[in-house]
């Protein structure tokens, strides 16, 4: 079994054995994972990326997660960690995840993306069925995440066949 693949099968079960005092944290750390691996098995359309920005809107604590995350991972590009309020700073994107704060205006952001080539992630099935490319949920087994290649295609970006496979939903 390749190694990403025995990652993405331990993060749930890590997940689960997390103490309940610790959860909260753990959960967060799991999600910021699975986001970067998202990254990693996502390919943008050229030129080639100079630096990568992830942006959070709406959890803080998911961006301090991911910066800790991208500060313990060595890489070959400079990354970056954006906190967002507001939908005008997204060009800057090519990762955005909308958090809890933002689900009522998952359209508003989507306007000001366009067709920009943005991996654009949510945290729960009602942003999924909304028009995130990646819906993160939490399910009673653990994490797992759900996959809109329409909306993927639309935006110039091939989804790794190997996230394809784990993924829960796929249309």
């Amino acid at each position: 079994m390749t190694s990403w693949r025995k990652t993405w099968l331990l993060l749930p079960m890590l997940a689960a054995l997390a103490s309940p005092a610790r959860a909260g944290q753990d959960q967060l750390q799991l999600k910021a994972a699975f986001i970067y691996r998202f990254a990693q098995l996502t390919q943008w359309p050229p030129p080639p990326q100079r630096e990568f920005t992830y942006c959070v809107a709406g959890d803080a604590p998911l961006q301090d997660a991911l910066r800790t995350l991208m500060q313990a991972t060595p890489g070959g590009i400079p990354v970056h960690t954006l906190q967002l309020s507001e939908p005008q700073r997204v060009p800057q994107c090519q990762l955005l995840v909308l958090g809890a704060g933002v689900r009522g205006d998952l359209r508003r952001w989507q306007e000001i993306l366009a067709d920009d080539p943005v991996l654009v992630v949510g945290d729960s099935a009602e942003s999924f069925r909304s028009g995130a490319i990646i819906g993160l949920v939490i399910e009673p087994n653990g994490l797992a995440f759900r996959i809109n290649q329409t909306e993927a295609r639309r935006r110039g970006l091939a989804i790794s066949y190997q996230m394809l496979k784990l993924a829960r939903e796929v249309k």
